[in-house]
């Protein structure tokens, strides 16, 4: 009767699998043809989120810059690069992880997406978080973090914390653009305070139960 049991449990858990994945699929050709806010206009290619869709660690950027329109991939120009390096500092891959932006398509200038297209794009936000399931998301900058922590402090004031968003564990960040134009790594500076955040990252992903 267990065994029974155990295998009805593994055919749900199965079949809810599939819906997941036929569900994320219909929301990548969703976004692909968002036509919801001005920024549609002006894109290359609308930048859905790169990495494992079911990973326990979520990362959100601001939006994409000219290279992330170009390839349609999430943080590939310097500022992804340096990303990589902070991931791989405390031996975290990027296919690990999954990355995506508030916005999928570039603000023209690279300026920061203003509250209707923030809201027009946030749909599509939600239902990644809901689709994978993070057991951490990291707010890379100001952005990200006022917009999901509805909060008016500025980055350098709350990142480094913990935050309980929807009993996901959430932690603000400096983005990895600011940290290129602060290149200093003294005790204090930006870049060793995101070395503190990134191990502090990974401890409680693994005091959670690392999930890949």
């Amino acid at each position: 009767m267990n065994t029974g049991k155990t295998d009805v449990k593994m055919e749900i858990e199965a079949n809810m699998e599939e819906a997941r994945k036929d569900a994320w699929s219909r929301l990548r050709e969703l976004t692909a043809g968002c036509k919801k806010c001005p920024l549609a206009e002006g894109r290359k290619n609308v930048v859905f989120g790169d990495g494992n869709p079911s990973a326990g660690v979520m990362f959100i950027g601001e939006g994409p810059g000219a290279d992330e329109d170009e390839q349609g991939i999430p943080f590939v120009g310097k500022a992804g690069k340096l990303l990589t390096k902070i991931l791989e500092s405390v031996e975290i891959s990027r296919q690990e992880i999954y990355i995506t932006n508030v916005v999928k398509c570039r603000p023209p200038g690279n300026r920061v997406p203003t509250v209707e297209e923030m809201t027009a794009c946030d749909e599509y936000l939600q239902a990644q978080i809901a689709l994978i399931r993070p057991k951490i998301i990291v707010c890379l900058g100001s952005t990200p973090t006022k917009w999901m922590l509805r909060t008016t402090e500025g980055i350098t004031k709350i990142r480094g914390r913990w935050f309980n968003w929807r009993n996901i564990s959430v932690m603000p960040m400096f983005h990895p653009s600011y940290l290129l134009r602060n290149a200093s790594n003294k005790s204090g500076s930006p870049k060793h305070q995101t070395w503190l955040d990134i191990q502090e990252v990974k401890r409680r992903w693994e005091e959670l139960g690392k999930k890949t």
